[in-house]
């Protein structure tokens, strides 16, 4: 790509061997089209330079990455394997970047079912996210937006002691896992063991999060429990609930100065 772009830039202003077989549209041409190359990173150029604390910014914004390079992590989405893997690269490239600063963790999320009830995901994805929270140094804080149902009531719990939180209008389910399971009876046999691990571990992972005993976790999964921001105070869910007035002035991002 450099080659070429000498070549033709050489060609263009006199300073190659055959640059008298550009004609003026043909200049015009070649101009244009390393533009596009420049600006659409074709040929190994970059895309659009414009770096921020070492972070490329460029049209159209990429939200997500703003939101990281600020130490927020964001699910808005079922726990789909994509999602997860997001989320966990996502917190392992915090966990690198910074050990000694906390990362904020935003949910809202149905779980691993859509909003429906259907069932979309695996309860392992949860359990993945679950884990890198705890595997990670620093704190990761939750903040329950809209819904977390189901295993995102789960990962919300999982949040450090004392920064787990709920806006007043988020929705907090507790339920059970759905089996996907199909085909011969043995193997539906199977995958139903294995949900009832599933649910044993989520439940005991809420339960070490809360401190309320196992059985009691278990009994309240049976069903769907709704849970309004303050009852999952007093369930052990949360910490508290993030009111207008509670909140502090928002600190402007720090790549913000520099746009």
């Amino acid at each position: 790509m450099r080659a070429f772009t000498a070549l033709a830039l050489g060609a263009l202003f006199g300073c190659a061997p055959n640059a008298a077989a550009f004609s003026p549209a043909a200049r015009s041409k070649v101009l244009k089209n390393l533009e596009e190359m420049r600006m659409t990173g074709a040929g190994g150029a970059a895309s659009p330079d414009n770096y921020v604390e070492g972070m490329n910014i460029g049209p159209p914004p990429d939200l997500p990455s703003l939101l990281l390079h600020n130490r927020i992590v964001y699910i808005g989405m079922p726990l789909v394997p994509a999602v997860t893997e997001l989320i966990i690269a996502e917190l392992l490239y915090l966990n690198y970047e910074d050990q000694s600063k906390p990362v904020t963790m935003y949910i809202n999320s149905s779980g691993t079912t859509t909003a429906g009830g259907q069932a979309v995901g695996f309860e392992t994805e949860a359990f993945a996210i679950a884990d890198v929270m705890k595997y990670i140094r620093p704190p990761v804080n939750t903040v329950a937006i809209g819904q977390a149902f189901g295993a995102a009531a789960m990962i919300l719990a999982q949040g450090q002691k004392g920064g787990r939180a709920a806006l007043p209008n988020a929705t907090i389910l507790l339920n059970q896992p759905k089996s996907q399971a199909q085909g011969q009876a043995s193997d539906i046999a199977i995958r139903a063991r294995e949900v009832a691990h599933n649910r044993r571990t989520s439940c005991e992972l809420i339960a070490q999060a809360t401190g309320k005993p196992l059985s009691v976790v278990m009994d309240d999964c049976q069903r769907v429990k709704y849970l309004q921001p303050d009852e999952a105070v007093e369930y052990g869910l949360i910490d508290r609930v993030i009111r207008k007035e509670d909140m502090s002035p928002l600190m402007k991002p720090s790549f913000m100065a520099a746009l």
